[in-house]
């Protein structure tokens, strides 16, 4: 493979449709194929507003939550040949040993470059240019393809493929991240696709009391937090229909929200303090200037200020800000079994979800009966102060956004493209 991937993939067969849905967790090695490629061929477009820009002489600033563009681009190409090229028991699935011996990588450093996660407030960065990583992204590639081909067609055959599709939709959208909180200009078709819709108002929605089926249990691929899958008595509840937009924020700003202390968590009203000794904060993150008058709210995207509409959901929110918005409008941030509950059941009256990740009150922990994966390091990382985030945004792969899937991040993080939605008290 030694060009440009093709722009547009084939259709195969019927499956094909599969590619940009969560169904490709269950996808055989055919239609698995064409998800990885066509991932690939999002991952290298991404490389192009960034090859654009340090052309003219940007350079990355550091940032406390994320690498650098090319240490993340370097690592999905290792992740892949780490848990298929180079692992010898990638037919084992979640049962493999991760500490087996390996073949070597296709740099003799890779391990040492990209095996560690940054620890936080560390951006980690790489000795290796754009284009030599556009290389190797196609030589594993191809390499992958020749492997998957072979494959057998079952779960266990097909994890590390399944999983190392789904790395990369992930580590995409990080790089997305990076272009916002570095202001990286973008073309309009990028900035339209990624753009939340103003949504028409509706009335929150009330679910009875029920014993939910949550998490993940096959068959197919599942992230190893979502799973066991397990039941819960959930009590009844009333839930935001979509989540909350700027006109409804602008409220909370309009009041004195982010100056009335008894409306923040202590941890929360601690990091508002800290912020106020450098830029301050007024409003989320971006944000350049929110009218209570006018009721103009603009929020620049990718460099550009934007008008943001109305009914628009409210974007680059941390926990904190979210948790207080809840506490003065008199709501709640959903529990993370709420969440998914509604999400799996209420859709078809009217639940939105997908256009922003979306805060809960939920602290991150394994469910009881957690059986670590492979790749550790992901779940155990997340361990601590965070709280779950849900649902997925319009950055993120279509096929990875799944009511079971879990994201979580620590609560003054706003550079994901992240929202929320309450709940009656």
């Amino acid at each position: 493979m030694t060009g440009p991937l093709p722009a547009r993939l084939p259709d195969h067969s019927d499956s094909a449709r599969w590619l940009d849905t969560p169904l490709i967790r269950q996808a055989g090695p055919e239609v698995l194929s064409l998800a990885l490629m066509n991932a690939r061929n999002h991952t290298l477009a991404l490389l192009e507003p960034f090859e654009q820009a340090m052309a003219a002489g940007w350079r990355a600033q550091p940032h406390p939550a994320l690498p650098a563009p090319q240490w993340l681009v370097g690592r999905i190409g290792w992740f892949q040949e780490r848990w298929i090229l180079r692992n010898l028991q990638r037919s084992r699935g979640a049962a493999c040993d991760p500490a087996a011996i390996r073949l070597a990588p296709l740099r003799p450093q890779a391990d040492l470059w990209w095996q560690a996660e940054p620890p936080a407030g560390v951006q980690m960065t790489c000795p290796i240019d754009f284009e030599p990583l556009r290389g190797d992204l196609l030589q594993i590639l191809e390499s992958t393809l020749d492997l998957l081909a072979g494959a057998a067609h079952s779960d266990e055959a097909l994890y590390f493929y399944r999983l190392a599709l789904h790395h990369e939709d992930v580590r995409a959208e990080q790089l997305v991240q990076i272009m916002q909180a570095q202001g990286l200009p973008i073309e309009r078709r990028w900035r339209e696709r990624w753009s939340a819709p103003a949504l028409t108002a509706r009335e929150p929605l009330w679910l009875p009391a029920s014993r939910a089926e949550l998490g993940s249990s096959g068959p197919g691929f599942a992230f190893d937090n979502e799973q066991p899958a397990h039941r819960l008595d959930v009590p009844e509840f009333e839930i935001d229909a979509q989540p909350v937009c700027w006109a409804q924020y602008l409220e909370f700003v309009d009041d004195g929200g982010y100056d009335r202390q008894e409306l923040w968590a202590p941890g929360g009203w601690d990091w508002l303090q800290a912020l106020a000794q450098g830029e301050g904060r007024r409003a989320p993150r971006h944000v350049e200037q929110i009218g209570v008058a006018s009721g103009a709210v603009m929020q620049t995207r990718f460099g550009q200020p934007t008008r943001m509409a109305a009914q628009q959901p409210v974007m680059h929110v941390s926990w904190w800000e979210a948790d207080a918005w809840c506490r003065w409008a008199g709501r709640r941030l959903p529990l993370e079994p709420e969440w998914e509950l509604a999400a799996s059941a209420a859709s078809s009256r009217g639940f939105r979800w997908g256009d922003v990740w979306e805060w809960t009150a939920s602290r991150f922990a394994p469910y009881e009966g957690f059986v670590s994966g492979p790749d550790a390091s992901h779940t155990l990382d997340g361990l601590g102060r965070t709280r779950v985030l849900r649902g997925g945004s319009r950055v993120s792969a279509s096929r990875l956004k799944s009511p079971r899937l879990r994201h979580f991040a620590a609560p003054e993080r706003d550079d994901l493209f992240c929202g929320f939605r309450s709940c009656a008290v």
